[in-house]
């Protein structure tokens, strides 16, 4: 492969948001560009314009850039040898095609109206016959052509395919793959009655004037892929390389991701607003499809890029492991710093997108920065994702409005834990207001003064503190409280138990 000719392209429809499915297709042509040292090429694809959405385009490009997805050539960055990258700016080019396959014969204008359409199809289902043109249009005289502009019809312009005829291509993914032309629909639309291309139409002037080298997509566009090998073919131009990556299935279901499945989570922006971070999605949505040489699971977005390999893309089926996605975000939040954890939940909390981030912006703190850091140092290893630790958050900063299991107490004597607790309440008030408290160096004199240790020390402050007997690092927990907290949460603990 020459490394210097690569160009290949995402291009998404403004017709919603970054779907994991779409992510998948920009994020192995950002690897394939990336290995080959070729060109990424965005390209938006806008000409369905009932279906576009307000802010789609910049939804999609905001995403791929958290997602880490960047890219040489599109909007943003036009190239002026291959702009502009909007299909509806580039109808001229494809007007231009249009005329030169009617002007060969190898295209036709078809007046067939809707309801006639209609009327084919139902009788065709009738028959048994699968659904498909029947060519009533092709080789029709001139004057049939007027008489039907003179009942006011606007024609569409259908590609007509040879019979018999066999097209076949080396998929990077698939291997061997061909299809007959006789068991493809008929001759299909290229242009509708409203001037517009249709997609297997456009896609293939577009790839053409980019000098697009290599297509990977989804494997259901399989069925479109002979559709533009025919176009190629009537233009007599060589096409790209075309690979089809597996779709995503859901593992429950054994049935392909779909949006209406509920339980799964399905925009790149749900799990950003989530807390996953964007380089667990890289590395978790790069094994959707594709597997590296070993048994190493986490990658970096570099290690991805040079052991990325493209004839070991999977021809199966990729499940979706949510749990093996929230083992491996658990993985990324313990590597990283405190720091940067803090940064990116305080932004999360800023951007409002979760039900765990409107409720710590509604607590109104100015020291909730703070606050967040010190949570993450206590819970950084115990969490699968980022809302875990604003859940922690929101919990220790409403502690004295939360509703404590005092019934876990019931595992040790009430002696112990009166003890205990009363000692702990001693000790707290022996420092002086004006001094900071030394948390463990208490719980170390509480020991000594008590006699108690170990579980049956730690397990009655954890729930007098936090209402559970599991807590990571008590002493830092409690350094999240002011001393009147405590000396709240012990008085209210104490009279439960006595």
């Amino acid at each position: 492969m020459d490394n210097q000719k690569v160009r290949v392209r995402y291009a998404p429809s403004p017709t919603g948001f970054l779907h994991i499915g779409n992510a998948q297709s920009a994020l192995f042509n950002y690897l394939f560009a990336r290995h080959f040292n070729g060109t990424m090429v965005l390209r938006i694809e806008d000409t369905d314009q009932k279906r576009n959405v307000p802010h789609g385009e910049d939804s999609q490009i905001a995403n791929l850039h958290w997602l880490g997805i960047d890219w040489d050539e599109g909007p943003d960055k036009p190239n002026p040898k291959y702009a502009p990258y909007h299909q509806t700016e580039r109808l001229p080019l494809y007007h231009k095609y249009i005329k030169q396959l009617l002007d060969k014969g190898l295209a036709y204008k078809d007046y067939t109206s809707e309801t006639e359409l209609r009327q084919m199809r139902e009788a065709q289902r009738q028959n048994g016959e699968p659904p498909h043109y029947d060519g009533r249009w092709y080789n029709r005289s001139q004057a049939d052509q007027r008489a039907a502009e003179a009942q006011g019809l606007k024609p569409s312009v259908r590609l007509h395919l040879p019979s018999h005829h066999v097209y076949a291509w080396d998929d990077i993914v698939k291997k061997k793959v061909s299809f007959k032309s006789d068991n493809m629909g008929g001759d299909f639309v290229i242009e509708k009655s409203n001037g517009m291309p249709t997609y297997n139409f456009a896609v293939v002037i577009d790839d053409y004037l980019m000098a697009i080298t290599h297509v990977l997509r989804g494997d259901d566009h399989i069925a479109n892929t002979p559709k533009q090998i025919a176009v190629y073919e009537a233009l007599g131009i060589t096409p790209p390389r075309f690979g089809h990556i597996t779709l995503i299935y859901n593992p429950k279901t054994g049935k392909k991701l779909s949006k209406r499945d509920k339980k799964t989570l399905q925009f790149i922006s749900q799990y950003k607003a989530q807390g996953y971070l964007s380089e667990a999605i890289f590395n978790f949505i790069a094994f959707l499809g594709w597997s590296p040489v070993g048994e190493k699971e986490l990658y970096s977005k570099a290690e991805l890029i040079k052991a990325y390999d493209p004839n070991r893309m999977s021809r199966s089926p990729a499940f979706f492991d949510q749990h093996k996605l929230d083992w491996m975000n658990a993985q990324y939040i313990k590597n990283s710093s405190v720091v940067s954890l803090t940064n990116r939940v305080f932004d999360l909390v800023q951007e409002g997108e979760s039900e765990s981030a409107k409720r710590l912006q509604q607590l109104q703190r100015p020291d909730l920065k703070r606050l967040i850091s010190q949570v993450t140092q206590i819970y950084q290893r115990e969490v699968y994702k980022l809302t875990d630790i604003m859940d922690q958050v929101y919990f220790f900063a409403t502690i004295e409005q939360q509703a404590f299991d005092y019934g876990l107490f019931s595992q040790f004597s009430t002696d112990a834990v009166n003890a205990i607790l009363k000692q702990f309440r001693t000790e707290v008030l022996k420092v002086s207001p004006a001094d900071p408290i030394d948390y463990n160096g208490l719980i170390k004199a509480v020991q000594i003064d008590t006699g108690f240790s170990g579980r049956d020390l730690y397990f009655p402050l954890n729930v007098a503190f936090a209402g559970q007997t599991n807590v990571p690092q008590i002493g830092n927990v409690l350094k999240l409280y002011s001393r009147k907290t405590i000396i709240n949460l012990l008085d209210q603990a104490l009279a439960q138990i006595n």
